[in-house]
């Protein structure tokens, strides 16, 4: 039975179809709300409306869940691996071994970059932000592959994909590389995915480098618990974009560029900038008075999270990657990292903080592990960007084959000036 709502304005009773979706609340759709009524709804933000159907990813906050088209995160980052999970959100599945093989032979075989985009770099200041470059770097992709720009295509679409996934380390270690007045590093094919990327960031041609798999492995699992994350602000960015007919490249250099923000993939940079704020174990005292205090600005950062209401399912496992990577690298008595310690235990255990929800997230963690790796502060977002690159080709490649989809047009509240006839300037 087809449920539905009515709503009343004025005299006029309408008619509302409710969807009722696999997971989540039900969806009261309003698109023919304005032809039948001629009334807009009001949402900032869109927090209460749902601008898609997807089967990609699941999010119930209140639970502490996240799905990856069903599959527990907790589960996918205990057994796989991140280039696994990409093969999972773009197809559906998880493959079996000869798709696995090939995919990952895909992707290892598409890592270089065409050689005059390493021009590019040499025009940007020595000092840019590495996302500042990325989102440049990864637009002008566009100049180079252009037998995959045809969106109307399945096979240019699935092309682009496989370059955009396997091309965004090497764009992202190539801006590393370039801001520390380094040379470049070519992508190793005989390297996983993860570790492939910290070979092109750390490696230098007058030592010998060997990735360490603890390290491969802490970097992986970054990568895998961000890879997608439902109809967020970059994905809605890259959705928007590709709305309108874009071609994949441009979309997904817009949703770099949202990512940049520091309300979004930011959040693990400015937690570590925090932790240095703080600066020593007997400064916590102060910080955490403050923090306390709705009068004052100060926030603590990496405790919390808007979505989840109880606890960031992803936090739990980038844990234990953080005690994994802290203890490998014998660098406990980092004051920043006893800091960070001393804060998690308020955290966990402080009344005020238990009953506020503000438990450590994922990008409290993440941001330790990669400050411990010897990443600066500048490379996180690019770090979140390439890890949420799959997370956004799916969703647009989802949105492509959507025969519903149209081009976005969100509507607006006016409060503006009513029609007034223009004055002349002699007259003003």
């Amino acid at each position: 039975m087809t449920k539905s709502a009515k709503l009343t304005i004025g005299e006029k009773v309408i008619d509302l179809p409710i969807h009722s979706p696999t997971l989540g609340p039900d969806v009261l759709d309003i698109r023919k709300l304005y032809a039948e009524a001629d009334v807009f709804t009001y949402d900032p933000g869109f927090t209460s409306t749902a601008a898609c159907e997807s089967t990609i990813t699941y999010i119930d906050g209140d639970k502490g869940e996240l799905l990856y088209r069903g599959y527990p995160i907790e589960q996918l980052a205990e057994r796989s691996h991140y280039l696994e999970v990409c093969y999972l959100l773009l197809y559906g599945e998880l493959p079996n071994a000869a798709q696995a093989a090939d995919f990952e032979y895909r992707i290892t075989r598409h890592t270089m970059l065409h050689e005059q985009i390493h021009y590019f770099f040499r025009g940007f200041r020595r000092d840019s932000h590495p996302m500042a470059t990325m989102v440049g770097v990864v637009g002008a992709m566009s100049a180079f592959y252009h037998d995959s720009l045809d969106i109307n295509d399945p096979w240019q679409r699935e092309v682009a994909a496989i370059r955009m996934i396997a091309k965004l380390p090497t764009i992202a270690a190539m801006a590393y590389k370039y801001s520390i007045g380094q040379p470049f590093n070519y992508p190793q094919n005989h390297l996983d995915y993860a570790g492939n990327f910290l070979h092109m960031c750390f490696a230098v041609p007058a030592e010998s480098y060997t990735v360490n798999p603890v390290l491969a492995k802490a970097m992986d699992r970054i990568m895998m618990l961000h890879a997608d994350h439902e109809q967020n602000a970059s994905t809605s960015t890259v959705r928007l974009a590709g709305s309108s007919g874009a071609n994949p490249f441009a979309c997904i250099a817009a949703g770099i560029a949202c990512l940049w923000g520091p309300a979004h993939g930011g959040a693990n940079q400015a937690c570590l900038e925090m932790l240095r704020e703080i600066g020593t174990v007997d400064r916590i005292p102060e910080y955490i008075k403050r923090a306390k205090d709705k009068d004052d600005p100060f926030r603590l950062m990496g405790f919390g999270h808007r979505v989840y209401k109880n606890f960031d399912p992803r936090a739990k496992v980038m844990k234990e990657s953080a005690d994994e990577v802290l203890g490998l690298l014998g660098i406990e008595n980092n004051p920043t990292l006893q800091v960070a310690k001393e804060l998690e235990r308020i955290a966990l255990e402080d009344d005020y903080f238990v009953s506020k929800k503000l438990y450590p997230n994922v990008d409290f963690y993440s941001g330790i592990i990669l400050d411990a790796m010897g990443f600066p502060t500048s490379m996180f977002t690019p770090i979140f960007a390439i890890s949420r690159t799959v997370g956004w080709i799916s969703q647009w490649k989802e949105m492509i084959g959507d025969p519903t989809q149209k081009i976005g047009r969100p509507r607006q509240l006016y409060k503006g000036e009513k029609t007034r006839d223009y004055v002349d300037l002699r007259h003003r």
